[in-house]
C-alpha cells in the first residue's frame, strides 16, 4: 500500500533510459535478461547458456546469475543497498524470475543472511525480502534454515579474507529433507566463497540438490 501512494507523490524514474513509471522499464529490464554473456562462475571460461561449466564442481549444482554487475544492475543494487530504495527488491526479484527456470513444487527458497548491523542501517533484511518475493511469486515456500554464525561484513574485503571469513560464516537451524531442492538467493556472486559454504553447510546438513540464483556478478577489483 505505501509503494503505491509513494508512487504517485514520488513516481520512479527508469534506472536506464528515465521513463517514468518505475525503475526498471519493461524494455530495459528484457536488454538485461536477454543479452547475457554466460561465463563459468568458478574458471570465467565461456560456457553454454549456463554459468556453471561441466569441469567445475561446487557444493550446488547449478546457479543462474542475471548479468554483470556494472550499469544498470549496479545502480539498481546500490539504491536498494545503500540508498534504501525499498521497492527495488521487487525490480531485482523480477529480474531473477525472468531469469529462472521452473523450479518442482516442493523446492524451498532460502536467502543468504544478512549481518545484524546491516540489517539495522537499512531498516531491512535485503535478501529476505528479493527471496520471500521469488518465493510468493512462484508459490513456493521460504524458509529461514541458513543462520550467520559471526556478524563479519565482506565488503571491502579482498579475496583472501572474504574467503575465510565465508568459510565459517554459516549454519543450518532446522531439518533439511534430502529429497527437497533447496534454492539459496544472494544478491552479488565476487569470489563466490558466500554461497559456496552456505551451499556447503546445507550439503553437510543432508541436502543432496542445491541451487543457487544471484542477481550480479563481479570481479573483486
Amino acid at each position: 500500500m505505501l509503494d503505491t501512494i509513494l508512487s504517485f507523490i514520488a513516481p520512479n524514474y527508469c534506472c536506464s533510459c528515465d521513463k517514468i513509471g518505475s525503475l526498471l522499464c519493461d524494455n530495459c529490464k528484457y536488454n538485461i535478461t536477454h543479452e547475457t554473456n554466460f561465463i563459468c562462475v568458478k574458471c570465467h571460461m565461456p560456457t553454454n547458456q549456463t554459468w556453471l561449466c561441466k569441469k567445475c564442481h561446487l557444493p550446488y549444482d547449478k546457479i543462474w546469475v542475471v548479468g554483470e554487475r556494472d550499469g544498470v544492475l549496479q545502480r539498481l543494487i546500490g539504491l536498494y543497498k545503500f540508498e534504501r530504495v525499498i521497492s527495488a527488491h521487487k525490480t531485482l526479484g523480477d529480474l531473477l524470475l525472468e531469469t529462472l527456470p521452473d523450479f518442482p513444487t516442493n523446492t524451498i527458497v532460502l536467502s543468504i543472511p544478512t549481518t545484524p548491523s546491516r540489517i539495522r542501517e537499512r531498516g531491512y533484511d535485503h535478501m529476505m525480502l528479493i527471496a520471500k518475493y521469488i518465493a510468493k511469486k512462484r508459490g513456493l515456500k521460504y524458509k529461514k534454515l541458513i543462520i550467520r554464525k559471526n556478524n563479519t561484513k565482506q565488503r571491502q574485503s579482498n579475496a583472501k579474507q572474504r574467503k575465510l571469513q565465508a568459510k565459517n560464516a554459516f549454519t543450518v537451524n532446522g531439518h533439511i529433507d534430502s529429497n527437497i531442492p533447496y534454492l539459496i538467493i544472494d544478491d552479488v556472486f565476487t569470489t563466490g566463497a558466500t554461497v559456496k559454504y552456505a551451499a556447503k553447510a546445507l550439503r553437510d546438513s543432508g541436502a543432496r540438490n542445491v541451487w543457487i540464483a544471484v542477481v550480479a556478478r563481479q570481479t573483486l577489483r
